[in-house]
């Protein structure tokens, strides 16, 4: 789990490939599910997490860059 202070000091090129790497996780271990192999299932919660506090980051940087 990311500290939401390192998501901030991270540069705009960082975050979306941040961004990025966590959907890819999330989405293979959406398809782990479904075959029934999840060997983890407390990670779902943490990359949606993670996920959600970079769009939240990025979304304050655009409102204060206008």
């Amino acid at each position: 789990m990311t500290k939401i202070k390192e998501i901030r000091d991270m540069g705009p090129e960082d975050l979306k490939t941040k961004e990025k790497s966590l959907k890819k996780e999330l989405f293979e271990l959406k398809y782990q599910r479904k075959i029934g192999r999840a060997e983890k299932p407390s990670r779902f919660r943490l990359i949606r997490r993670d996920i959600a506090k970079i769009m939240t980051v990025t979304n304050e940087r655009t409102k204060n860059a206008k």
